[in-house]
This record gives structure tokens, C-alpha cells and sequence, in this order.
């Protein structure tokens, strides 16, 4: 078959695949060539476009060709589970036969297993953690490396540390692309790399640039118009939307920084009459996929999201993208707003930036790679235990959260230090060098990508333009449509009436703040004798916080008042007033003690206040405060032991957390005596909570020093 034959092929593929009739459409001249490269050539190729360039047109395309000549299936890795049901839906459409591995379909992975095997899958998509399953590892993967007819990596830059979304289990591609015979042709795809990113990629793939067909255009997207409104406060930015949300075309995705805030913005705009969904990574995966739905039909105006619809969202109509509150990196916002606009003239895109957008990327660019020592003291552990060991095995022996342990450990994995074993991880003895200089770099870039967020901001030039060489495009030049090249296209004001609407709702103060109900998994083999669920007769009651520090209400309130570098001194009045609204809500709700129900607890009989390090006058007048306006008689406070040091353990795991605190308090004699002659519930009084262990050993000993119950109150809970 000669080259024209087989371009006529692939485009009667193509038509099929979009449901055009047949001779109707054509692949573009570079689609053209990467399909070429993949069917013909057998080569590796490395494709760097804009969103809605029709990449997943070349592997599908490609997919049929390569099927029809005997190769076997395709395998897809590919990073998010809205990006799969998308594209098992469009190969479908071309008579592709597609399958999907992932979290969320665990009980139909043996029978397809079982249908690769007998060769009745086309297309196999596979989640990137799959690849660090033992299970897949051991069993699927090799067999997959040894019948795949077309490798294809999606959302490439994922596998860069330079990137803004790496994720290390990408990392294990390499094993893969080493075990593929060399005729086996592989495609990695992004929308969102830049030189440094797309050389890294290619290193990480184990193409090399220079033997790959590297495809990168031009990353303008002619459909979107940019722009950035800058208004006074969190209630200005929720009133604008308000009362502007319907004057946006079609329906679209309201970006925001994180999950509370999410939910925040989601609950004002529905009472605002819209309707619209909150899409979180909290949110349950029913929920997703109904919320997804109902985008995708219009049937709501827009889904109030985290970066957790980040990638492979796919609604070609999508009308509009705003960002209440900056992503810290350009490239990560250009992805985002490359969700609009895909198969409409016009989609507008805005950002309304916010006061507390850094102090989110700094919680986010802290937890990155951990510090060497952190590090040594894993690799020492594992390295002296007789056995694998499970992530909670570790964590009383490790200072990490768990997250950012399991993080490090994928790297360690793929850089032969460690090895992830049925029954955990265990160390293989290999040299390892802690690499200060590049994770050095990488923490560099971070903040030169923050300062163009700023610059993208408070630039007077075009918009597009600015993201477009924060991408190393070489064609980029002014678009014509942006705020700045063609002046604002919406009003900044809100009316008095949106204004008000939105202040109230932001100031509403209140959260609950569920108690620990079980201690962590090992405490026992470091010296602490606590496990299994902790007794009733022991645990703390569902408290209540003002706010939260990650919401946009009272958290850009509380975050001052609680950093650091915050002076201490008394509670301010507006906030006691606040907290006294929240005990009023609490006492009145179901099961409060003036509620009237028949399962209510009883009232407070007084106040205990716990010892602060940051805050001491803070937390004493607000227990003082709450005692006088209550008229509560204030019981005294918990203190600290010899023992106690560091006990917030900031920002590590549970147990390591528990094992800081385990010592810390007592009960001094007063208090106790106080608690005997005053039997009843107390209001355990504190700043604020990030883990709840504290809040959690402190209700044990009140409660094993009198107390009936311990109803923890608290300004914030992080998070």
C-alpha cells in the first residue's frame, strides 16, 4: 500500500471516529505525519500541541491502521478517569474496541485481563498508579509489553519534575519502554510543555530528542478571549459572579484553589438560583460521574471545581472557564482554560485573583520532595526491618504525612532504592544519591512560575500572548481579543443587593469538626499503648470551628490572625462575636443541648482552655470570653508536661503526630478537682485543628479525669 492509499484509509478512519460522513473529513498535515511515523515507520514520536488539536485522533487513528496490519493492542496511559470514559466513548464511535483499568472498576480487571489475552481488546487504557501495582507490575505489564502494537503516554509532561503536574508513578513507563520490542512504535502526547519540560519528557521516555519525531506547533487557541478582573475582596469576586454567571455563554468550569472553597462557591451560587455542582476531589465518584453528565448536557451552568478536573475533561461546546483564584503556574493555568472553546467560535475565559492565592501555594510547595535527612531515615528503616512495610507500618517511624510519603517512595522505586513488594515496601541495598541540586532547581521554577501568575495578572500586553511564551512558543505575537488588546468586555461592579448577598454568606461562621474515633496503626511498636478503635467513654463530641483556613470566607480572616509571625494578643471582638454565634447555631442544632430533643446533650457545665506555644493570649481570652458570655464558670486549663516538646508535629502523619503528643498534656489538680464537683460536658477550647490528635488526647483526659463529655470549639480547622 503506497503512502496516498493509506492516507485515504486514515481519513475515512477519522470520519468515523467523529461521525462525519465519509470523504467529509482529513486529518491536518501534522496529524497527517505522526500517524505516518507511528503506522509506517514504527518510530517514537513526541506530539506538543494545543487542547483541541485532535491528539487522541492520531492514537485512535493510528490504533485501527495498526490493528488491521496484525500489531496488537494499543495501551493508553492516561492520568485522569474523566480523560478514559471520554475516549473509550470516541473509540467506540470508530468501531474501536476499548477498555479501561483503574480505581474505580477494580472488579472487572480479571476478566479484562482475560479479553487482551484472547486479543478482543483494540484499545487498553491504563491508569498511571496501575503501573505501580504489584499485581499489574508482576502479571499484566510484561504481558502487555510483549503484545502491544502501539504504546501511547497522555498528558506527557506528567512525567517531568519540572512539569507542573508531575506524578512519579509515570516514572515507571521506563520499564515498559525498555521491555517493548524496538519496532513497537510509541506516541506521547501533552498540551502543556515547555522546552525545558519537552527535552526532560523525552529523556524520561528514554526517546531522546534527537531519535524522535518531535511535533510541537503553535499553541494559540483563536476561540478564547482572556481576561482578568481584580476586585477589592473575597465578597466583591463571590457577588460579581452572582449576579454575571448567567451573562457568561453556554455553561463551563469555575475553577477554584481548593476544596472548600469549592463548596463555598458552589452553595452560594445554588442559593443564588444556579444550578451548579461542586467537583472536588472529595467528591464521590457517582457524584463526578453524574456531575459530568450534567455538564456535558448543559443541564447545569457550570461544575465549581478543583484541579481535580484539571485534565481530560472533554466538552467541545464548553463556553466559559473562570478561575476564582490564581494557579501558581501558567502552564497549569493554560491547560485549565484549554477546557473552553474547543468546538465553539468564542468562549471567554477569566481570572479574578485573590489575597489568599499565595498563601495556598505556599502550603502547596511545601509538601514536595522531602529534605535528605527525611529521606535517609526511610531507606534506614526499611533497611533494618526483617520484613516489607506497609505504609501505616512506617509512618510511627517516619516523620511524613502519608501522602507525601507514598510520593517519595514511587520515586525511590523508580530510582532502584526501594521496592514495592506484596505487603509493602522494602529497601533493595542499591546506591542511592539524594539529587539537592536538580530538586533545588525544581523548588527555583516553582517560584519563577508563581511570579508570572503575578506578572500574568498585572500585565498591560496580550494575554494570550504572555501564556503562549511561558510555553516557549516561538510563534507567539498579540491574539487581537484579549482585555488588554481589545479592551474589558464585562463590568467590574456588583450592586449593594449581590454585595450584601454574598457578605452574608461568607461571613456565616460555622464548621463542624469531626472527632478521632480510632488511634493509628503501630503505635505500639514505638513505646505507645494505644490501638484499635479508642472507647467511647474516651472520645471527643463533634465540635464546631468558625471557618476554615481554605475557604475564602472566614479563612482569609483567620489566616492572619493565626500565622506564625501573627503577634499574639486577645480575641478580636468581631471574631468572639462570631464564635458565640457559632456555640448559639451548635446548642440549637439537632442533639444540642438546647434543642429540646430527647437525645440532646446537656449544657456545658464549663470551660477549659488548652495551652497554645503560638497563641497563649489568644486562646485565653477566647476562653475567658466565651465563659463570661456564656456564664460559664471557666474551669481552668490543660498544661504542658516536662515531656512535652514540638507537640504539633506540623504537617507529618498520625502517628507521628500522636507518638509528639501522647505526653504532652496533663490535668493540673485544680482543673480536676474542678471537674469532680462540676460533673457534666465541657467546652474544650483551642486555635485551631489540623489533624485532630490533639483535640483527641486532651478529650481522653478530661474525660478520664471527670468530664462527661468534651465538645472541642476551635477558631479554625486547617485544610
Amino acid at each position: 500500500m503506497d503512502n496516498l492509499e493509506l492516507r485515504a484509509e486514515a481519513d475515512a478512519l477519522l470520519a468515523q471516529l467523529i461521525g462525519a460522513s465519509a470523504g467529509s473529513a482529513r486529518l491536518r498535515e501534522d496529524q497527517w505525519q505522526a500517524v505516518a511515523a507511528l503506522v509506517e515507520e514504527r518510530r517514537r514520536a513526541l506530539v506538543v500541541q494545543r487542547t483541541g488539536w485532535g491528539k487522541s485522533a492520531v492514537y485512535f487513528v493510528a490504533t485501527a491502521l495498526l490493528r488491521r496490519r496484525g500489531s496488537g493492542p494499543t495501551t493508553i496511559v492516561s492520568p485522569l478517569l474523566a480523560l478514559m470514559r471520554n475516549q473509550v466513548e470516541a473509540a467506540q464511535r470508530a468501531g474501536i474496541r476499548a477498555r479501561t483499568i483503574n480505581s474505580a472498576n477494580p472488579e472487572e480487571w480479571e476478566a479484562i485481563h482475560q479479553e487482551v489475552e484472547r486479543g478482543e481488546t483494540d484499545v487498553l487504557l491504563v491508569s498511571p498508579e496501575r503501573l505501580n501495582s504489584v499485581e499489574f507490575r508482576e502479571q499484566l505489564l510484561p504481558r502487555l509489553a510483549a503484545t502491544t502494537g502501539l504504546l501511547v503516554v497522555d498528558e506527557a509532561h506528567c512525567i517531568s519534575d519540572w512539569g507542573h503536574d508531575f506524578r512519579p508513578d509515570y516514572r515507571r513507563l521506563r520499564t515498559m519502554l525498555a521491555e517493548l520490542p524496538a519496532d513497537v512504535p510509541v506516541l506521547a502526547t501533552t498540551a502543556t510543555a515547555n522546552a525545558r519540560v519537552t527535552a526532560d519528557v523525552a529523556e524520561q521516555l528514554g526517546t531522546g530528542v534527537g531519535d524522535a519525531l518531535v511535533l510541537r506547533g503553535p499553541l494559540d487557541r483563536e476561540s478564547l478571549r482572556l481576561g482578568v478582573l481584580k476586585l477589592p475582596d473575597a465578597a466583591h469576586r463571590l457577588a460579581w459572579l452572582g449576579e454575571r454567571l448567567e451573562d457568561l455563554p453556554g455553561s463551563g468550569i469555575i475553577y477554584t484553589l481548593t476544596v472548600a472553597a469549592a463548596e463555598e462557591v458552589a452553595g452560594f451560587l445554588r442559593q443564588r438560583g444556579y444550578p451548579v455542582a461542586a467537583y472536588t476531589g472529595k467528591t464521590e465518584n457517582a457524584d463526578r460521574l453524574q456531575a459530568e453528565e450534567d455538564l456535558l448536557a448543559n443541564r447545569v451552568k457550570a461544575l465549581v471545581a478543583t484541579s481535580a478536573l484539571g485534565m481530560g475533561f472533554d466538552k467541545p461546546d464548553l463556553g466559559f472557564v473562570v478561575h476564582l483564584g490564581s494557579p501558581s503556574s501558567p502552564i497549569a493555568y493554560y491547560q485549565q482554560v484549554g477546557r473552553a472553546g474547543r468546538g465553539v467560535d468564542h468562549a471567554d475565559v477569566l481570572l479574578l485573583p485573590g489575597r489568599e492565592d499565595e498563601a495556598i501555594w505556599a502550603y502547596f510547595a511545601s509538601v514536595g520532595f522531602p529534605p535528605e535527612e527525611q529521606v535517609r531515615r526511610t531507606l534506614a528503616v526499611l533497611e533494618q526491618s526483617d520484613r516489607p512495610l506497609s505504609l501505616p507500618a512506617l509512618e510511627p517511624l517516619v516523620d511524613l504525612r502519608r501522602s507525601r510519603l507514598e510520593t517519595m517512595l514511587k520515586v525511590l522505586d523508580v530510582d532502584g532504592a526501594v521496592k514495592r513488594v506484596k505487603g509493602g515496601w522494602t529497601a533493595t541495598g542499591r546506591p542511592w544519591a539524594y539529587d539537592a541540586e536538580r530538586y533545588a532547581r525544581v523548588a527555583r521554577q516553582r517560584e519563577e512560575e508563581q511570579q508570572a501568575m503575578r506578572d500574568y495578572a498585572a500585565t498591560t500586553g496580550c494575554r494570550m500572548e504572555f501564556l503562549r511564551r511561558q510555553l516557549d512558543d516561538e510563534k507567539a505575537a498579540p491574539c487581537g481579543r484579549c482585555d488588554s488588546c481589545a479592551g474589558p468586555w464585562l463590568d467590574p461592579a456588583v450592586s449593594p443587593e449581590a454585595l450584601a448577598a454574598a457578605t452574608g454568606a461568607l461571613d456565616r461562621p460555622g464548621v463542624e469538626v469531626e472527632p478521632r474515633r480510632m488511634w493509628p496503626s503501630g503505635m505500639p511498636a514505638v513505646g505507645i499503648d494505644l490501638k484499635g478503635r479508642i472507647p467511647v467513654n474516651q472520645q471527643a463530641a463533634t465540635g464546631r470551628a468558625l471557618g476554615r483556613l481554605s475557604d475564602i470566607g472566614w479563612g482569609n480572616r483567620l489566616r492572619p490572625l493565626l500565622s506564625a509571625q501573627a503577634p499574639d494578643g486577645p480575641v478580636p471582638d468581631d471574631v468572639l462575636a462570631a464564635v458565640v454565634t457559632v456555640v448559639a447555631d451548635w446548642a440549637r442544632s439537632p442533639g444540642g443541648w438546647a434543642s429540646g430533643s430527647r437525645d440532646a446533650v446537656a449544657r456545658p457545665v464549663g470551660v477549659v482552655a488548652m495551652p497554645s506555644r503560638s497563641h497563649p493570649r489568644l486562646v485565653a481570652s477566647l476562653a475567658e470570653g466565651l465563659a463570661r458570655v456564656g456564664r460559664l464558670p471557666l474551669l481552668g486549663g490543660l498544661a504542658y508536661t516536662a515531656q512535652a516538646g514540638e507537640h504539633a508535629a506540623h504537617r507529618s502523619n498520625s502517628a507521628q503526630r500522636l507518638r509528639a503528643l501522647a505526653a504532652s498534656f496533663t490535668v493540673p489538680d485544680d482543673l480536676a478537682d474542678a471537674l469532680a464537683g462540676n460533673p457534666g460536658p465541657v467546652l474544650l477550647v483551642d486555635d485551631y485543628t489540623e489533624s485532630g490528635w490533639t483535640l483527641a488526647v486532651a478529650a481522653r483526659l478530661l474525660r478520664q479525669a471527670g468530664a462527661d463529655q468534651v465538645l472541642p470549639l476551635v477558631l479554625a480547622v486547617a485544610g
